[in-house]
């Protein structure tokens, strides 16, 4: 009995032994772990706005309008007289939740297209597969335009846009790793036990295809903060007055010489995006057999 005991202890340990190695691996990784605080700070930050701003981000006095960086208003004004930094540190409660719903959206949908795709094969299989490449074929960015501008500007129609543009990727990357783990031998012994298919896919499938999915994932959230801004600074997004990091430099890009107008949004999104690069790099380099060898 205490033999058995012992066996069944060092499965759970065996079993456990990968993700504990890439645990350990992400956590000794300094640029990851870097990253890691800054995503924590802008969290910090977005959550704790209406303690950190000392004005609301469209309260507006106009005769401090322009003002430089001092110690009354420590990114300036615009052109409004409303408070650059309030409007900054209100602009993570935007920025961040649109970016993450994006992936976190066109993750669910790719996946779940892309494993039905890869497991049952046939006709569905190349129509999903044929609808993949087709999207893929445009620059994203440049699609993502032409869905936003269709559907109008606003916030959720970029985040539709942008849904519609990176759900393929996830679906052919999750089509492949379902393609490369349905032959195993634990997936026929589920088939000769009688399992259903749904119970094969989701529970003996699925499970084991979601290491390079979280490696995309991590690495695409930056992107998409980004390219919610790019198409917030081209009026397809946020549209004023909202606290949006893009849409504030759209609207200080013609005031050259109030260069905080533009500054500090613009240092905002490149904080956000080198520490969800920062974070993504580490990840992949975690779930990377060749740096993580037992």
């Amino acid at each position: 009995m205490a033999q058995s005991d012992n066996i069944a202890s060092l499965k759970i340990q065996k079993s456990d032994a990968p993700w504990k190695r890439r645990v350990k691996s992400l956590l000794r990784n300094p640029m990851a772990m870097f990253g890691v605080g800054i995503i924590i700070f802008w969290i910090l930050v977005a959550f704790l706005a209406p303690v950190i701003a000392p004005k609301g981000p469209l309260e507006q006095n106009i005769g401090d309008r322009m003002q430089p960086p001092s110690s009354q208003y420590w990114f300036g004004t615009d052109e409004l007289g409303r408070d650059v930094f309030s409007r900054v540190v209100y602009g993570a409660r935007i920025s961040l939740p649109i970016g993450l719903i994006v992936i976190v959206f066109a993750m669910i949908f790719g996946c779940f297209i892309g494993a039905t795709a890869g497991y049952f094969g046939g006709v569905y299989d190349l129509l999903i597969m044929r609808l993949a490449d087709i999207t893929m074929s445009f620059p994203s960015i440049v699609l993502a335009l032409a869905i936003a501008a269709v559907l109008g500007p606003s916030l959720t129609n970029a985040l539709i846009a942008m849904i519609l543009v990176w759900w393929p990727e996830y679906a052919r990357l999750m089509r492949g790793q379902v393609l490369s783990v349905r032959n195993n031998e634990y997936v026929a012994a589920a088939v000769l036990l009688g399992a259903s298919q749904s119970r094969i896919l989701f529970r003996h499938i699925l499970p084991n295809t979601f290491g390079p999915i979280l490696v995309k994932a991590s690495l695409d959230a930056g992107s998409a903060i980004l390219n919610i801004a790019a198409l917030s600074f081209i009026g397809l997004g946020a549209v004023p007055p909202t606290a949006e990091w893009g849409a504030m430099i759209s609207t200080g890009r013609y005031k050259f010489y109030n260069w905080w107008m533009t500054t500090f949004p613009g240092l905002a999104i490149l904080s956000v995006v080198l520490g969800f690069n920062f974070f993504g790099d580490g990840v992949r380099d975690a779930f990377d057999p060749r740096t993580n060898k037992s």
